[in-house]
């Protein structure tokens, strides 16, 4: 217990420039335009390997939105030398276990596996951004799973369903407004030609970050990535992502009819990107807000009043301008004009007077913990790097996140909440519980 708590005291008490010594870093690009980077952590046998593709569904068009995700099942499905199902197995067989993730800005695939297997590893990643398996059966078979996934996380979740509503209705132009599994009608378009022109624009070198921590050596881990990845040809640059999304001019309001127990809102306030100036303070206005029984939201809604069974916002950096979105769900005969009402006189608050020393200093020191266990293994460090690289360009950025939050002041608290979070740039969508039908008259 104690090294652990000293590194974390070390951390958090460290410049961003220290912290830059501390993950040592190295960055080399192929010819090809793969950008490999690198970071050697000795403490134990074993290596974390993550592949980003700049393949999310902000990279989609109508017609074929999900074919990202998409993509994250048919990546498991076989290439030229290793066939279906191969790619676990062989993981398994060599203690290692892999997965893989899509997001609205990127699709990541990961290893974790001792070093022995790291050279066999590498071959299966290149062979399958090489030569992927690209058939009619395995389109079909993938189609199914990601529609059946569909229908458990959306279309028979409450939650889900209505996230989804609430993006569809907030965003007017920009890909965010589409849910990152697609619309069922576009999974079932999808066709194995756009399949093939998605994978040869996106998943090609040039649009890939190989990320690699652990036990090895640098110098002979690019040599090896060079044999394995130099020979796969670069391809003509995915075309840029228009924000042509305007400033929204005033409040929009859904009612969304479904079957539920109790009813519930959510709310999304437009937010800038994540590189932007504004964010860190967003992120520690919404620590302040909603993070733990102390938050003011919580204790408003669920301590105070009594309304709600359930109070939370979430703010995400994301490549383009994204949402804060909140979510309420009321207690059996209360209101959701009640919980507006409790949720709104949260934020005027904030907006009108500000916070106090004592909740930005505790939310910096929340902020800064999240930030530090998330370096805790390699994986978690390889995820970050990665991350980074993808959502704000430079993985570099990872070194000036403490000084972003320790640069917030209470003016500037104030000052992104009256920005940010207006009521005329807001998306409301209002839960209307319904009973089911009733069961037709013999089935009774």
């Amino acid at each position: 217990m104690i090294p652990g708590i000293l590194l974390l005291t070390w951390f958090l008490s460290v410049s961003g420039g220290v912290l830059a010594h501390e993950l040592d870093i190295e960055r080399f690009q192929l010819d090809n335009g793969l950008t490999l980077l690198t970071l050697e952590e000795h403490d134990l046998p074993v290596v974390s390997l993550y592949v980003f593709y700049r393949a999310g569904s902000r990279n989609e068009r109508p017609g074929i939105t999900g074919i990202s995700h998409l993509f994250e099942h048919m990546m498991f499905n076989g290439s030229k030398k290793y066939p279906p199902h191969a790619f676990d197995r062989i993981l398994e067989e060599n203690g290692g276990a892999s997965n893989g993730y899509t997001t609205e800005d990127f699709t990541a695939y990961l290893e974790d596996f001792p070093k022995g297997a790291l050279d066999l590893i590498l071959d299966m990643e290149a062979d399958r951004m090489a030569n992927l398996s690209i058939t009619p059966e395995n389109l079909e078979q993938e189609r199914g799973i990601v529609k059946e996934e569909r229908r458990l996380r959306t279309d028979n979740s409450v939650v889900g369903k209505m996230y989804e509503e609430l993006n569809a209705a907030a965003y007017k132009a920009h890909p965010y407004r589409w849910p990152v599994v697609g619309w069922m009608a576009d999974l079932d378009a999808i066709t194995l030609a756009d399949t093939e022109a998605y994978f040869r624009t996106y998943y090609a070198p040039n649009n890939a970050v190989l990320v690699i921590v652990g036990d090895f050596d640098t110098k002979a881990v690019r040599e090896k990535v060079v044999e394995k990845f130099g020979s796969i040809p670069a391809q003509a640059p995915p075309p840029p992502v228009v924000n042509a999304e305007e400033p929204q001019r005033g409040e929009k309001r859904i009612f969304f009819h479904k079957k539920a127990q109790l009813p519930a809102f959510m709310v999304g306030y437009h937010l800038p990107a994540g590189k932007d100036p504004d964010f860190p303070a967003l992120e520690l206005l919404g620590t302040i807000l909603s993070h733990g029984e102390s938050s003011r939201i919580y204790r408003k809604l669920i301590y105070e009043t009594e309304i709600a069974v359930e109070a939370s916002i979430e703010v995400r950096a994301q490549k383009d301008p994204g949402l804060l979105v909140g979510y309420v769900q009321l207690k059996p005969g209360r209101s959701v004009e009640e919980g507006e009402k409790a949720l709104d006189e949260v934020i005027e608050e904030v907006r009108r007077r500000g916070v106090t020393e004592r909740e930005l200093a505790k939310a910096k020191n929340q902020m800064k913990a999240a930030f530090v266990r998330a370096l805790k293994t390699n994986s978690g460090k390889a995820d970050m790097i990665g991350f980074f690289e993808m959502v704000y360009d430079d993985y570099r950025e990872i070194f000036k996140t403490m000084a972003r939050y320790d640069a917030v002041t209470l003016a500037d608290i104030r000052r992104v909440a009256e920005r940010w979070l207006t009521p005329l740039g807001r998306t409301v969508l209002v839960l209307v519980p319904e009973d089911p039908p009733p069961p037709p008259a013999g089935d009774r």
